[in-house]
């Protein structure tokens, strides 16, 4: 009869924001395919596997980016404080390298947890409070002791986010450094130029992240945590190449454009 109950739940149920539609039908433009069908119905299903899927991939990117802002960090941190050398410090190999380590380490920071989250029994019920397949909602759900595991996701959080912050915190507190020592100002704000939009999406990615899963659970309503999460998941990277782009001068020059043509059509 236990190992019955233990393979019951074949598929699970979305609830997203049913309980707000309004804000359901506000946000529906803004998002990809498999969350347009979870903000458009009230009851949105998807397979045990393809659940267990979603949540490694989201567990892959975000491990990945933590590990890519530390190393852009390093990056800033090369070519602000040892301008002459940056090229040797940051050449192909070292470039490849860093890269190949956080991809590296976001597959270890996704398959571990995944796998054993995995082997855990699902017993009913089958609802999951949330609008995609994220680790402390379907945790919600397993029918057994998850004591060890609580530990282990709360220390291996603690470890991915701090391990590159304290790289971000290290390489900042030099180029702050570095920056105030520059005798022209044009030079410290070409730097500080340099940093401000690694350091917007550190703030962006780091903020939302941490609200989610360094929290205690009775913090926020489950509805604030759905909020915070999209803001980590879809908003960081859909804001990322606009933060970056900034930075060029072709698109800076497109940008004033823009706003030039619209006060004028405002104006007139």
């Amino acid at each position: 009869m236990r190992k019955q109950n233990e393979t019951s739940v074949a598929e699970f149920i979305l609830l997203g924001f049913s309980n707000f539609p309004e804000v359901q039908e506000q946000m529906f433009g803004a998002f990809f395919p498999e969350m347009l069908v979870v903000l458009c119905t009230e009851r949105a299903t998807i397979s045990f596997v393809a659940c267990f899927v979603q949540m490694y991939f989201i567990f892959l990117f975000g491990g990945t980016e933590c590990f890519l802002l530390g190393a852009m960090a390093f990056d800033r941190f090369a070519a602000i404080c040892y301008p002459l050398n940056y090229l040797v410090i940051m050449n192909r190999r070292v470039f490849v390298n860093l890269l190949m380590l956080s991809w590296f380490s976001g597959i270890i920071v996704a398959t571990v947890p995944t796998t054993w989250l995995l082997h855990f029994p699902f017993c009913g019920p089958n609802e999951i409070n949330h609008l995609f397949c994220e680790g402390p909602p379907v945790l919600e759900l397993v029918c057994v002791n998850i004591f060890l595991f609580e530990i282990y996701a709360f220390t291996g959080t603690i470890l991915i986010v701090m391990v590159p912050f304290l790289l971000i915190l290290l390489s900042y507190i030099r180029i702050l450094s570095a920056i105030l020592k520059m005798p022209s100002t044009t030079g410290r704000q070409k730097a500080f130029s340099t940093c401000a939009s690694h350091l917007t999406s550190v703030t962006l990615f780091y903020g939302t992240a941490s609200l989610t899963y360094l929290q205690p659970q009775s913090t926020y309503s489950p509805d604030t945590k759905k909020l915070i999460s999209l803001a980590y998941t879809l908003l960081s990277p859909l804001l990322n190449p606009l933060i970056y782009s900034l930075r060029n001068n072709e698109m800076k020059r497109a940008m004033m454009k823009l706003w030039q043509r619209k006060v004028t059509l405002h104006t007139v």
